[in-house]
């Protein structure tokens, strides 16, 4: 069984009460096989918020039914109010993400999952940085990593995410197109199927349709597809982008390379709910998160739901690491 280290997130957020929540359904044995990285005094409040009786222990070897802890201090902590955007807050939870990188890299946990982190909280702690994933490529060194969203009917991964509409077109090369196949074909060995079949969505409407709306699919994405298949990657494509995600759904595709944000996120987010699952690819170690964000309007009322988070340890449980 994979050892976890689910990180707190932002404080001020949900992400101690879904974690404390999805710690409260688990049997024993399941508890056994996390690590909770956070500051006691924010678990602990959300424990207490939910009525819950586990109890979260530093020790090395914890009393059964106890949740192993790892304690990382919030700067600040007592100051730290709920709801609200923080430096203090944004800090705590970059820490918390640093700890949980250097013990994956170490080989002391399998898998990170993370909570939900506020993008202009970690700015105004100085980091400024694209959330998660920006972290992520700081404390593994990587120079890109790759957004995956993961349901049970469908797995996207990106091109590129967090640009203009304008320039994800831009980002519409055979060198990036062939690049994100070779990571999706990676990601999905991770979650046990030896040979992914990748589907690559057009970019263009029709997939250009013979050059009448737009060159980008013939000129790139089909010499791509064609240089992976030469690698012996099961690829296929380019499909139109109002298709491919129908026929992923139905079986045809373990994964589908999506263009652009919104190409990728608007179905994925559609079919998979609460159980649309974050990961993020290309690094050297595991990771899944929440695909939601802090929620700063319901935080500390105990009425978050934790499936979301509930699904990301799943999917955490079912990978594979990486040899």
């Amino acid at each position: 069984m994979n050892r976890i280290g689910i990180t707190m997130g932002d404080p001020s957020g949900i992400g101690p009460e879904v974690i404390c929540k999805a710690l409260s359904a688990m049997t024993p044995e399941e508890r056994s096989g996390v690590l909770v990285i956070g500051d006691r005094l924010f678990m602990d409040r959300a424990r207490d918020l939910i009525k819950s009786d586990f109890q979260f222990s530093c020790e090395e070897k914890p009393a059964d039914g106890d949740v192993p802890f790892l304690q990382v201090d919030a700067p600040n902590a007592a100051q730290i109010r709920p709801g609200e955007i923080q430096p203090d807050a944004g800090e705590a939870a970059c820490r918390c993400v640093k700890k949980a990188v250097e013990l994956a890299l170490a080989g002391e946990i399998d898998v990170v999952c993370t909570a939900s982190l506020h993008k202009t909280a970690l700015r105004e702690a100085g980091y400024n940085l694209s959330g998660h994933a920006g972290l992520l490529k700081l404390f593994t060194g990587v120079k890109k990593n790759f957004a995956v969203l993961a349901g049970p009917k469908l797995s996207v991964i990106h091109v590129s995410t967090h640009v203009s509409l304008a320039d994800a077109a831009k980002y519409c090369t055979k060198e990036t197109v062939l690049e994100t196949i070779r990571v999706a074909n990676e990601h999905v060995k991770t979650t046990g199927i030896a040979t992914p079949r990748v589907a690559i969505a057009g970019l263009n409407p029709h997939c250009g349709e013979n050059g009448h709306y737009g060159s980008e699919d013939d000129d790139y994405v089909v010499p791509a597809v064609a240089a992976a298949r030469a690698e012996g990657i099961e690829a296929i494509g380019p499909i139109p982008g109002d298709l491919v995600f129908e026929q992923a759904i139905a079986g045809k595709y373990d994964i589908v390379v999506a263009q652009y944000h919104d190409q990728g996120h608007i179905p994925a987010k559609l079919i998979g709910g609460h159980e649309c699952v974050n990961i993020t690819a290309g690094l050297p170690i595991l990771r899944t998160s929440v695909d939601h964000g802090t929620a700063f309007d319901i935080a500390w009322q105990g009425i978050a739901n934790p499936e979301n988070m509930q699904a990301a340890i799943t999917m955490a449980r079912r990978m594979k690491p990486l040899k």
